[in-house]
């Protein structure tokens, strides 16, 4: 247990009183089964829904130091996610998790677009004091990124180079790499 790691995702959802089975939640359930990388999965409907699970998450879970990535589903654009309809930019979310993403890897699925700019990249970094920030250039609903992110996920077991993981993630799926254009921001 000692060195185990886990993954925690938050997904945004219409309405979190609708219990649904979302791709993303059964994918972490194969992932758990395949591969043994346990994972909190919960929904939000609202920022404050965010900022609970966020809370929540920080101050109630004893397992935190065990997170190694924060995994959003949320729909967006490039410098902004969308709860039920309203836009937050990343300096929002990166304010909202002031100092509490140290040595985390905050990753978003291809829900939403990740396209920062340096100067953004490295504020959101710098505010959370993540590891890195990762996610995809395409946003897309039809060509999922919910397999790549399980590979993802899965290289992170073994290595903590995050240089390393991203090339390893680029040699074994280079095409689908390069389709969803696979990025991650971080600190040399």
């Amino acid at each position: 247990m000692e060195n185990e790691k886990f993954i925690f995702c938050l997904e945004a959802v219409k309405d979190t009183t609708k219990e649904t089975i979302t791709e993303v939640f059964s994918n972490l359930q194969q992932l758990a089964a395949s591969q043994g990388i346990d994972s909190i999965y919960q929904t939000c409907d609202t920022i404050e829904g965010f900022e609970d699970s966020m809370n929540a998450l920080l101050y109630d879970d004893h397992n935190f130091k065990n997170y190694e990535i924060i995994y959003l589903v949320m729909p967006g654009q490039e410098n902004s996610i969308c709860i039920n309809n309203y836009y937050y930019s990343m300096e929002e979310i990166a304010e909202l998790l002031d100092g509490k993403m140290k040595g985390k890897i905050v990753h978003f699925s291809n829900a939403k677009a990740l396209d920062l700019t340096p100067e953004e990249a490295q504020y959101f970094l710098d505010v959370t004091r993540a590891k890195a920030i990762s996610g995809y250039g395409e946003a897309s609903i039809a060509n999922s990124s919910s397999g790549l992110d399980r590979v993802f996920f899965s290289l992170f077991e073994d290595e903590d180079d995050v240089e390393e993981i991203v090339e390893e993630l680029h040699r074994k799926h280079y095409t689908l790499c390069k389709l969803l254009d696979f990025r991650m921001y971080y600190n040399l």
